[in-house]
């Protein structure tokens, strides 16, 4: 029995790779706004009813999508940071390899970017199952800083008076050991490197920005010090 239901499991996985493995070539070919789970089952030669037992509607086939594709850049993130560790770089160099980890991955996967970062499906709504996987290169970003912060110190920006009940409620939510005006400049440079991305690969920078990869890393080096990370402890202040 344990044999029989092995391998209904390895069919089953095989089966699920494959719908969305054509449900990613309709993202490509119509938008996410025209996936149709018929039309899936059609390409695949498969009846309808045979394609609900793996995905019951449209939505659920859509989150999957979702989840992968931020699965995929954090995995690019997470690995761009462990090397970058393991050679020993600087904080910032490390910071900027995330960053150009995700533009990469953007880049060889502008339709499943698209997905996670582009104009809204309509109808859609995000479940709580989508927040874990959407996290996971803020994480990197967070830790990236944290570990600077733990060695070498940042050099805390400005913070302006107004903003400061918003930043200290956003480092007790995101990263509590680190000062308020620190986490309040990750965020936004957090937001700055997708738009940087975004720009790029939905044609925002035609005829403005063409050689684009220097161009990027720059950016994010700049962004990298917006946050304090400068290097050395006695680059700024340690307060919050």
């Amino acid at each position: 029995m344990s044999a029989i239901r092995g391998a209904r499991e390895r069919a089953r996985i095989e089966v699920t790779a494959a719908i969305k493995d054509e449900a990613r070539r309709q993202l490509a070919a119509e938008g996410a706004a025209k996936l149709s789970l018929r039309a899936v089952a059609r390409e695949l030669g498969m009846v309808s009813s045979a394609l609900y037992r793996y995905f019951p509607s449209r939505d659920d086939l859509l989150t999957a999508l979702i989840i992968d594709a931020y699965d995929a850049v954090g995995e690019a993130a997470e690995d761009a940071w462990a090397a970058a560790r393991g050679a020993s770089a600087a904080h910032p160099a490390r910071w900027t390899a995330v960053a150009c980890a995700v533009r990469d991955w953007a880049l060889a996967h502008p339709h499943e970017y698209a997905l996670i970062y582009g104009s809204p499906v309509p109808g859609y709504i995000a479940p709580q199952n989508t927040v874990g996987p959407a996290s996971r290169v803020g994480l990197v970003l967070i830790g990236v800083v944290r570990e600077a912060h733990r060695t070498v110190g940042l050099a805390t920006p400005p913070l302006a008076a107004d903003l400061r009940p918003e930043a200290e409620r956003m480092a007790a939510d995101l990263a509590g050991d680190l000062p308020p005006a620190v986490v309040a400049a990750l965020v936004a440079a957090w937001a700055q490197i997708f738009g940087l991305v975004s720009f790029e690969l939905f044609g925002q920078f035609q005829r403005v920005v063409e050689d684009r990869e220097p161009f990027f890393r720059l950016a994010a080096e700049g962004l990298g010090h917006a946050v304090g990370l400068l290097g050395g402890r006695g680059a700024g202040s340690r307060g919050a």
